[in-house]
């Protein structure tokens, strides 16, 4: 028996030096699913998403359109929010790092980790990645560039930064992990970072004195806060007050070092409890290509919306791509997709039902049901694990078998005919009942077709419409 409880579920914040593609929009809707499944079953929720405007990014790209940083981090976090309004993201809250609330607790979760002893001023020399904005090490790069970033320049840096004692917390870690072992998935990423662990920790800096546009470290204005020490807290700033732990922070697997490392650590040091669970996902590439500006492909959430409404990108996302795994989104297999499985498969379902239903005059008494009640075992699981390709491999197969059923009772036939009016009426209440608990079960995945099938279907009387999916 499910137990309603508070759910939080968080996504990485987007860097503001251009406005989000179709690659940081998978996350949002692995999220957003995530989201409305557990509102689907009474939890009470909390969906948090927002833009990481700090840092020397957003800086030089600023610069670089020859506007202030806040007019910059204004337009790009509203150009943001539009892009998941056109992929229909349900958040609860858009955090933007600038936000005074977020600025506070960043400000009082440095104090807490000084006040450990865990911060200290000291010069740093290596290589930093613009990039990834991150200090990395020798043994961190690939054939002598950033594996994330290989065509930017590394820079070499000498400069004077506060650190943070990660190493203290090597050991810690490194039990942690092992006592609670869903902490990070799935599970290649956990061997990662166990694997990671067991090279030792070194400390890490968490301050910039180059950098301008940023939290100025408590009391030595000369150093900003890192972005990346500033960014990670938006997860606690950003949870309303009796959400915290979060349950799931999603999250690309370039992002994996720092929370699943860096992150528990500083809630350690601080004093608070750890999220539950860091599920890194893979990448996505567009025509077997990385999503790059560079290169020139990038695609916009509402450009694919456009052509093929939000719906269908939410199924394609979910459906096509395996959540552990790098994916590929094609145009032309979004299409066939589209076709095959929407238009011909729940669309052709729900438009031949509904039109029997009309010509038939039946009246069919309106459902009660709720997602707990048609949440079968294996559906659970596979979104208890993630595998959204497999929840809705599952329920696709109830719409092929509601489809055959149909081909095979060939109700049509029976229209007209007084002494096979039972056996009709039969007929089309089991494949009504069908359509309503399938419109339960597809909701956090195609929200508004669910909605317009529950609209459509909710009785007594059933009338036939438009295509929720016409044929592309």
């Amino acid at each position: 028996m499910y137990t309603l409880s508070k759910f939080y579920v968080t996504t990485a914040i987007d860097y503001i030096d251009d406005v989000l593609h179709i690659g940081h929009a998978y996350q949002k809707v692995a999220a957003d699913v995530l989201a409305r499944y557990h509102r689907a079953l009474g939890d009470e929720v909390f969906f948090l998403t927002g833009v990481d405007e700090h840092g020397g990014k957003a800086e030089k790209s600023a610069r670089e359109h020859n506007v202030s940083f806040e007019q910059w981090a204004d337009k790009i976090s509203r150009q943001d929010q539009e892009q998941l309004a056109s992929i229909n993201i349900s958040f609860d809250r858009y955090i933007r790092t600038t936000d005074k609330d977020h600025i506070q607790t960043v400000v009082d979760f440095w104090k807490k980790i000084d006040n450990q002893g865990d911060i200290y001023l000291d010069k740093y020399t290596g290589i930093y990645c613009p990039g990834c904005e991150r200090f990395i090490t020798e043994k961190d790069l690939v054939e002598g560039a950033c594996p994330y970033h290989p065509e930017l320049d590394l820079q070499e840096l000498t400069e004077e930064n506060y650190f943070f004692r990660l190493s203290k917390y090597e050991d810690f870690l490194k039990s942690y992990i092992d006592k609670n072992p869903e902490f990070v998935q799935p599970g290649t990423r956990r061997k990662e970072i166990v694997a990671f662990l067991n090279q030792g920790l070194e400390d890490i800096p968490i301050s910039r004195p180059s950098v301008e546009w940023g939290i100025p470290v408590p009391g030595d204005n000369a150093h900003t806060i890192y972005v990346w020490f500033d960014a990670l807290i938006n997860y606690f700033s950003g949870a309303p007050e009796g959400f915290w732990p979060a349950d799931v922070h999603f999250l690309g697997k370039d992002n994996l070092f720092w929370h699943a490392v860096l992150w528990p650590a500083m809630l350690k040091s601080a004093g608070y409890v750890l999220p539950k669970i860091v599920y890194a996902h893979g990448f996505l590439s567009l025509e077997g290509r990385k999503i790059s500006k560079s290169l020139g492909n990038v695609i916009r959430p509402s450009q694919l919306a456009e052509e093929f409404g939000s719906d269908a990108i939410r199924y394609y996302l979910c459906r096509s791509m395996s959540l552990p795994e790098d994916g590929n989104l094609s145009l032309d297999h979004l299409e066939s997709v589209y076709n095959s499985n929407l238009a011909h498969g729940l669309g052709n379902l729900v438009s031949r039902v509904a039109t029997l239903c009309d010509k038939a005059g039946v009246e069919i008494k309106p459902g009660q049901k709720s997602l707990q009640d048609v949440l079968t075992p294996d559906l659970a699981q596979a979104m208890g694990s993630f595998r959204y390709n497999l929840y809705l491999e599952l329920v696709w197969q109830r719409i092929s078998a509601a489809n055959a059923y149909i081909t095979k009772k060939k109700p049509w036939n029976y229209l007209g005919e007084k002494e096979q009016q039972s056996d009709l009426e039969d007929i089309l209440s089991h494949l009504v009942s069908e359509i309503r608990e399938i419109a339960l079960l597809v909701r956090p995945f195609i929200p508004i077709a669910a909605r317009k099938i529950e609209e459509q279907f909710q009785g007594p009387g059933i009338k036939a419409a438009e295509p929720i999916f016409p044929r592309i």
